[in-house]
């Protein structure tokens, strides 16, 4: 299982591809490559958080199983 820390790092990416695109799409000139920059961040980030939860999606479930069996083992 990952660290939480990379949820922290997910969501930062997210924020900040958000932020750049948002900055320059509402400015008068627009800078094609800072766009293409947060564009490309917020994806990695929307991608990498993902990831996570599809890996994680289940581990509320893995504890009661795991319980189980230790009680049924004492």
């Amino acid at each position: 299982m990952k660290k939480p820390s990379s949820q922290f790092w997910n969501s930062l990416f997210i924020v900040v591809g958000g932020a750049i695109l948002l900055f320059e799409i509402s400015g008068e000139e627009r800078n094609v490559y800072a766009m293409i920059l947060g564009l490309v961040l917020l994806m990695f980030g929307l991608y990498r958080a993902t990831n996570f939860w599809v890996e994680t999606k289940d581990d509320h479930k893995k504890d009661p199983e795991e319980e189980e069996i230790n009680n049924s083992n004492k």
